[in-house]
């Protein structure tokens, strides 16, 4: 019972949704083909109620559609004459024209060259400076690891000299805590001196 009521509310059944699409795309086919099939029917029309022109009698002659006037045509076929006079004074300018281009470039390249060789020059006095300073480093670094090499050297042999002392007087019968206790007794002692 329900299904039968949706039924029922329902707006737009298949067949009016293909009825509907239907008259869209023929109202789209003919507004794109409309224009176009008017203008070739309003044009074939009348000439269908008219009868056609006559043929136009022509009596044309042989010269071309396009014609240039004698005078200038004779100006065209001047201009490609070779003139000694013109041809000489043109060719000098050129020439002219031409040495000045190339002593631009020219004056161009060696301002480009002398640009490149200030910045070489710069280059090579920044390169040389912190050469110098890499070697001052280097220098100093080496001096540091000579005094290194000879401080562990003396302090060697410091411990060398101490190890030897201390042997020493290990075998004369000294022991580490019979030291502490003289040097004890012995500041004890001196003390005593020193009160009376």
């Amino acid at each position: 019972m329900n299904l039968q009521q949706n039924k029922k509310h329902e707006t737009c059944s298949p067949g009016m949704m293909k009825v509907a699409m239907g008259l869209m795309g023929l109202c789209l086919a003919g507004y794109i083909v409309g224009p176009p099939l008017y203008w070739h029917l309003t044009e074939a029309l009348p000439s269908i109620g008219r009868p056609s022109c006559p043929p136009c009698l022509c009596d044309c002659s042989s010269e071309p559609l396009l014609s240039i006037p004698q005078g200038f045509n004779n100006s065209f076929t001047e201009c490609m004459k070779h003139e000694p006079g013109m041809s000489e004074e043109t060719e000098k300018n050129f020439t002219a024209l031409l040495s000045e281009e190339l002593k631009l470039r020219e004056a161009e390249a060696l301002e480009s060259q002398q640009r490149a060789d200030k910045a070489l020059l710069e280059a090579k006095k920044m390169a040389s400076q912190y050469q110098k300073e890499a070697d001052k480093c280097n220098m100093g670094m080496g001096t540091c690891e000579e005094a290194r090499e000879k401080a562990e050297a003396a302090l060697q042999a410091q411990r060398e000299v101490t190890a030897m002392w201390e042997l020493r007087a290990r075998q004369k019968g000294w022991k580490e805590g019979l030291i502490k206790s003289r040097v004890t007794g012995f500041h004890g002692a001196s003390m005593e001196a020193d009160n009376m």
